[in-house]
């Protein structure tokens, strides 16, 4: 088995002296270079290498730089994605965002983990675990979610959390460590009214 084979599949593996991974790493960093200096006005530009840098992406994509990756090809995105500045995916396993995503700036999605021996850890292993978030999902600032996490559709996360553990579907989330703080419910729909002009 394969480096990447191990880390694609939750195993540990030797993330620092593998030439196969290290070139990868090195070619998305130069895309995500290449991407974070486009003029602000360059939508078709950032556009197509965004498509070039991601495993997949739906319409309506837009994240703005600073944005910084590990592999891109691991990250795959649905209809209607917004991120604000300096979202940080470390994609060693794959992270899956659907329709209507909207993170707020300096939010971080990490896969990576290393392990708890000292030995294992000091000899360069670590592993990854996917993170699943549904749709219609909105991140506060500053939030930060951690391996093997599964965020359910219409959950809204606060800012400044820690997500560690799954959080379900419909309801709003909070703290260090996240946890459900209520259901978004009919009332949430009356709180703030758009008046049409």
């Amino acid at each position: 088995m394969t480096e990447i084979e191990k880390m694609m599949s939750g195993k540990l593996y030797d993330a620092t002296d593998n030439r196969e991974l290290l070139d990868l790493l090195d070619a998305t960093a130069d895309k995500c270079y290449d991407y974070n200096r486009l003029r602000p006005g360059q939508h078709v530009e950032r556009q197509a290498m965004l498509r070039e840098i991601l495993g997949s992406m739906g319409e309506r994509c837009k994240v703005v730089p600073p944005f910084f990756c590990d592999y891109g090809f691991n990250i795959h995105v649905g209809e209607d994605f917004f991120a604000n500045t300096n979202l940080v995916i470390l994609d060693e396993a794959r992270v899956t965002f659907g329709d209507h995503v909207f993170i707020a700036p300096n939010c971080a999605f990490y896969t990576a983990g290393h392990p708890l021996d000292v030995e294992q850890r000091n000899a360069g292993l670590q592993y990854s675990l996917p993170i699943t978030v549904g749709n219609n999902v909105w991140f506060g600032g500053n939030v930060c979610v951690m391996p093997g996490v599964t965020i359910g559709d219409n959950t809204v996360i606060a800012g400044g959390s820690v997500v560690v553990h799954d959080i379900p579907a419909g309801v709003l989330a909070a703290g260090n460590p996240c946890r459900v703080v209520r259901p978004i419910t009919e009332a949430d729909k009356l709180k703030y009214q758009y008046l049409k002009p």
